[in-house]
């Protein structure tokens, strides 16, 4: 009984200090939250933008992404606690806060945080005017009517820059030995041994040399109309298509291309390259056509021939071979 009462004093004894010590415990300090909008310095909305908070410690390490409307909250913050905020979203640059200390319970509005566009380097190289012509050349030695036909010495570029010397030999070259030119000379030779025209015998033998005139024909024509003289006279051998304009205009266009070219200066001139690079052509196959196919006349009138041909070319180019050259099409 006696150790009863004793137990029973002393805890009536410590109960008043149990009571202070109970009191004087500080409660936890109530946590604090952030909030805030991302927009742009439109003031629209930036969604799916990434935020990230970062404190003192890795738990005090979280991110977030925005809604639709942009906004976004953190929740459950030590209050005290230095707190820095950091956004991202593409296209934007890094929007990053002073360090924030919040207060316990309080609840932190960063309101609208603008982002700015982020500022790309760029780096531009000029390139030569010889660079773009050759350029201009690859792209033209791959323009084909139907696929299939050369459409070479078209050009459907606005201000092309004027070929150098070496990119017209090149050109005519390439003209000289494509596939389809080969193919045209012996369809034709075959269409003069019908006919036959020039002079030569008939048989193989005399095939061969309708092959080999029409080849000699048109490989000096080619060379001395798209290289040789406009080298030497600083002139452009190509059609440049007009495309605009009234119909009208552009027949005359295209009826003047055989006798206005235009010069590596970018003015218009006689066109002495195509006009003499016929009447060479016409000359020089007096060299190995039949006699009786030689002589003054029939050089001026191989060239009146060729000529119409050109313009009939040149008329073909303007109102119907674009539509018909798929890489052309894809031009402005």
């Amino acid at each position: 009984m006696r150790i009863h009462q004793a137990f029973l004093a002393c805890t009536l004894a410590l109960s008043p200090l149990l009571a202070f010590g109970q009191q004087v415990s500080a409660p936890q300090p109530q946590p604090a939250s952030i909030i805030g909008t991302v927009t742009d310095v439109d003031n629209d909305a930036v969604p799916a933008a990434t935020v990230i908070i970062n404190g003192p410690t890795p738990a005090d390490h979280a991110t977030v992404t925005t809604n639709d409307s942009g906004f976004f909250a953190f929740k459950n913050l030590r209050p005290t606690a230095a707190y820095r905020l950091t956004v991202r979203a593409k296209d934007f640059a890094d929007w990053t806060s002073q360090p924030i200390i919040l207060d316990p319970g309080q609840q932190l509005d960063l309101a609208a945080i603008s982002l700015k566009l982020s500022v790309v380097q760029t780096t531009v190289t000029a390139l030569s005017d010889e660079q773009i012509a050759t350029h201009d050349v690859k792209v033209a030695e791959k323009q084909r009517v139907l696929g299939v036909f050369p459409n070479f010495y078209t050009v459907y570029t606005p201000h092309p820059v004027p070929l150098t010397t070496k990119l017209k030999y090149k050109l005519a070259l390439r003209t000289s030995v494509d596939p389809i030119n080969f193919a045209a000379v012996f369809f034709f030779a075959g269409i003069d041994q019908a006919g036959d025209t020039p002079d030569y015998q008939q048989g193989l033998a005399g095939y061969g040399q309708r092959v080999g005139a029409g080849y000699a024909d048109s490989v000096t024509d080619i060379m001395f109309g798209g290289a040789i003289l406009p080298s030497l006279f600083h002139q452009d051998p190509r059609y440049f298509y007009q495309g605009t304009g009234t119909i009208h205009s552009r027949i005359l266009h295209a009826m003047a291309s055989p006798f206005v070219c235009k010069g590596d200066n970018g003015r218009n001139q006689f066109n002495i390259s195509s006009i003499g690079g016929d009447l060479v052509s016409a000359s020089i196959s007096n060299l190995y056509y039949p006699s009786s196919d030689r002589g003054p006349s029939l050089v001026f009138e191989g060239t009146l021939i060729t000529t119409g041909a050109r313009i009939a070319d040149a008329l073909a180019q303007e109102f119907i071979f674009r539509r018909f050259t798929p890489s052309a099409k894809k031009k402005p």
